[in-house]
């Protein structure tokens, strides 16, 4: 999928799992991004601002909406950015479940 396809594609999920890398394991947080200039930007607490300021590594993960539906991956580099952070995507797919 072509990064600049995420934004009209966004229309289609409500939320995703924001996944960032932990001390001792991941973290994730189900946020509901939005589309600003540089990226997505997402409402986190302290615990993903302060994962992504050791590690802008993250991944975003926007479950299907229906049973047979599309998954949408998104990996990115994040920035803390106030209360939140803004994940610039590096790469996106969608992805169907197995059967």
């Amino acid at each position: 999928m072509a990064l600049d396809e995420i934004p009209e594609k966004l229309a289609d999920y409500r939320w995703c799992y924001l996944v960032t890398s932990g001390d001792e394991r991941p973290h994730a947080l189900a946020v509901k991004p939005t589309v600003v200039e540089t990226g997505l930007r997402c409402e986190t607490g302290h615990s993903s601002r302060a994962n992504v300021a050791r590690n802008p590594l993250v991944v975003m993960i926007f479950p299907a909406q229906q049973a047979d539906g599309m998954t949408l991956l998104v990996d990115g580099e994040a920035e803390v950015n106030g209360d939140g952070i803004v994940v610039k995507p590096t790469w996106a797919v969608l992805h169907r479940s197995a059967k």
